[in-house]
C-alpha cells in the first residue's frame, strides 16, 4: 500500500468512524483468508467506502458501475481500490473476468445486486449477474445486510452520529448441477440470496422481498472451516 493509499483509506476509516457507530462485532464474522462474494444491498454513498476500509488489510475489491468513474473523485477513490468497472444492463464479459481473477486470487469480491442505491434503504430487485460469476468461480457466497446509513444526511445535520448497522449471514455455495446458463434459474438464484439478506434486515427494509419465500432450492449452507 502506497503512503498515499494509506493516508486516504486511513482519512476515510476515522471519519466514518466518528460519524457513525459501526457494528465491528459483525465485521469480525467475516472470514479473513480465501475467496469470497460478500452479496450486500446498497443505501448510499457511504456504504462502499466504510465496508472497503473497514475490511482492510484483506484484498478487496467490488463491482461498480462504470459511470462512477466520471465523477473525479470517485474516479480517484475506486481506481485506488483497484474496483472493476461494469456496464449495467448488459453481459459485461470483460468485468466478469476481472471479478473471476480476483476471486483465483483469493479476494474478497463486493457485489450490489440492486445495481443502483435505494436510497431508503428498501430492498430492490436484484440482477442476475451475480449466479453467473458464483457460477463460474465456484466461490462462496456471503450474503451481508446494511441499515441505518440511509439517515446520514439528516443527521449529520443535527450533529448526531448515524447507527451504520451490519448484519452478516451464513456462507453458502451453489449447490452442483445448475445450468446458469438459463436466465431464469439465474434470477431465482439471485432472488434465493436477496431473501436471505431481507431475513438479515429489519421488516421495514425489505421492500420487495418482504414476502416469506427461501426453498434454499440453489444454495446449500456451508459448515464452519468449510469456507
Amino acid at each position: 500500500m502506497s503512503i498515499t493509499e494509506w493516508v486516504v483509506n486511513n482519512a476515510i476509516k476515522g471519519g466514518t468512524r466518528i460519524i457513525c457507530r459501526i457494528d465491528y462485532d459483525e465485521l469480525a464474522k467475516i472470514p479473513t483468508q480465501g475467496p469470497l462474494i460478500i452479496v450486500a444491498n446498497h443505501i448510499n454513498s457511504l456504504d462502499v467506502p466504510l465496508m472497503i476500509t473497514h475490511l482492510q488489510p484483506r484484498p478487496i475489491t467490488g463491482l461498480a458501475k462504470v459511470e462512477t468513474w466520471d465523477n473525479p473523485i470517485h474516479n480517484f477513490l475506486f481506481t485506488m481500490w483497484k474496483a472493476i468497472p461494469i456496464r449495467r444492463g448488459e453481459a459485461d464479459m470483460q468485468a466478469f473476468r476481472q471479478a473471476k481473477e480476483a476471486l483465483e486470487n483469493k479476494q474478497i469480491l463486493v457485489i450490489a445486486p440492486e445495481g443502483t442505491r435505494s436510497g431508503s434503504g428498501q430492498l430492490q430487485t436484484g440482477k442476475p449477474g451475480l449466479a453467473m460469476l458464483a457460477g463460474m468461480s465456484k466461490a462462496p457466497i456471503l450474503p451481508l445486510a446494511i441499515y441505518g446509513g440511509e439517515k446520514l444526511s439528516e443527521n449529520m445535520r443535527r450533529l448526531k452520529r448515524t447507527d451504520f448497522h451490519i448484519r452478516v449471514g451464513d456462507i453458502y455455495q451453489l449447490v452442483e448441477n445448475i445450468d446458469i446458463r438459463d436466465k431464469e434459474v439465474r434470477q431465482l438464484i439471485t432472488d434465493e440470496v436477496m431473501y436471505i439478506i431481507a431475513e438479515l434486515l429489519p421488516e421495514p427494509y425489505r421492500g420487495v422481498y418482504s414476502s416469506p419465500y427461501l426453498t434454499y432450492q440453489y444454495l446449500k449452507k456451508l459448515s464452519p472451516g468449510t469456507e
